[in-house]
């Protein structure tokens, strides 16, 4: 019988089938990567971001649950941003700060020499909010308001609310119970370095008691920032200057309290008396320049300068005549001061007299004023 022959198998070409499966394989890959490129060219969002979006919901709504419906926002979706403000009863003070007065809800720092005006411009802030039918406190905590100047700049006394505190600690524990009310417009402290602490009140003359003063201002005024921008209020504390012993290069000029106030404060104004103003030979008032050292609310290290007469505080009289005359809406010829074909006076207390008896007048060039510190 003749033999079978053996059945012969082909070779399977298993090489070229790998490297076809590879190359499909690879194929895909390209096209995934090239679909996620087109998706991020075409501006649609990756599969990951819907997951995210849905986690931060989920977070807003746990937040708003446990701590109410103004704890968290968008930026956009609250009220509008504009800052109110209360004027200073200065009208190039007003404009340097940038916003038309002191800005509501910040706090505060007056600063300067003795006897430059400081209590003065915090007094004339709070006749300015009485007339808008605010409710002021002035915590005294110098023990040396002198009610009938008060009256004279503006005050009315039988509406201001005024403490006497003992101690540095009572002083700041009323600031927070006012603030916390919620009904207060003005709040003056005068001064930071009269808030004696407890300790060195009740401790021994020569009792060395280092930081203490400090660290109450950092302690009241981490408290007081958040509270004092709900309620709306206007802190406003009065500060002294001191001169640091051995500074060689620099400004030695330091103020009490610790540097919290520096960082806490929206607004520090430095104010300083430049000139005497004399009847005769008798000083009657004191120009004054004031500097906006920071400002959190509009640029800051901008510089004003008025009148501020002893019986009456901040001349508004004075700075119409300042102002109208350096833009050219009053003009000097001599002593005389003249308003187009008005003529005003002749020298500058009866100038003064006029525009005070004469409010139409004084008005309208302080309407021309107001527009020319706008455009500045």
């Amino acid at each position: 019988m003749p033999a079978k022959k053996s059945a012969t198998k082909k070779p399977m070409k298993s090489s070229a089938i790998d490297r076809n499966k590879d190359d499909s394989e690879l194929e895909v890959l390209e096209e995934g990567k090239s679909s996620k490129k087109s998706s991020k060219a075409d501006g649609s969002q990756p599969v990951g971001d819907e997951a995210k979006r849905k986690s931060i919901e989920l977070a807003i709504k746990e937040i708003k649950t446990k701590f109410g419906d103004e704890a968290i926002m968008t930026f956009g979706s609250g009220k509008p941003a504009a800052m109110p403000s209360i004027p200073t009863g200065s009208i190039g003070l007003d404009a340097a700060l940038g916003i038309g007065g002191m800005p509501c809800g910040r706090i505060i720092e007056i600063f300067g020499p003795e006897s430059s005006g400081k209590t003065t411009l915090a007094l004339h802030v709070i006749a300015e909010a009485q007339k808008k039918g605010g409710i002021c406190s002035f915590v005294d905590a110098e023990h040396a308001l002198d009610p009938e100047y008060a009256r004279k700049i503006g005050v009315k006394l039988d509406e201001l609310l005024i403490s006497q505190p003992d101690t540095g600690e009572q002083a700041l524990e009323i600031v927070e119970s006012l603030v916390r009310a919620g009904s207060v417009s003005v709040i003056v402290i005068d001064s930071v370095a009269a808030l004696t602490p407890k300790d060195e009140i009740e401790g021994d003359m020569g009792a060395h008691h280092v930081g203490k003063q400090a660290r109450l201002m950092s302690q009241a005024l981490r408290k007081l920032t958040a509270i004092t921008a709900k309620s709306q209020t206007i802190v406003i504390f009065i500060n002294q200057i001191r001169m640091q012993i051995g500074v060689m290069f620099g400004n030695p000029e330091t103020t009490p309290g610790g540097k919290a106030l520096k960082f806490y404060t929206s607004v520090r104004l430095d104010i300083r008396r430049i000139a005497q103003i004399k009847k005769g030979e008798e000083v009657v008032g004191g120009r004054v320049r004031v500097k906006v050292v920071k400002n959190k609310v509009a640029a800051p290290f901008k510089t004003t300068e008025f009148d501020l007469m002893y019986n009456e505080g901040i001349s508004r009289e004075g700075e119409i005549i300042a102002l109208g005359e350096k833009y050219d809406i009053v003009s000097k010829s001599g002593s005389s001061y003249s308003y187009g074909e008005t003529k005003l006076g002749r020298g500058y207390d009866a100038t003064r007299t006029f525009l005070r008896e004469n409010k139409p007048v004084a008005n309208e060039i302080l309407k021309q004023i107001r527009a020319k510190l706008a455009e500045d």
